[in-house]
């Protein structure tokens, strides 16, 4: 099975991009390599906080502002 990968636009601070291109080159990735790792580790671990316990969802959420 093929993964299929789509291309979009992102705007992004300057400053940001720059830190994210120097982290991006201390662990031998691309900037585009280092955000993609970036949006699946946070995935992963919003499932597995999500999947373990949905009795605390509650004691978890921000506060409403």
């Amino acid at each position: 099975m093929a993964t299929e990968k789509k291309a979009f636009v992102l705007r992004i601070q300057a400053e940001t991009l720059k830190e994210l291109e120097q982290w991006a080159q201390e662990e031998f990735r691309s900037v585009n390599g280092q955000i993609e790792y970036l949006l699946n580790d946070a995935l992963r671990k919003r499932k597995k906080r999500n999947s373990s316990s949905p009795s605390d969802d509650t004691a978890q959420s921000e506060p409403n502002t």
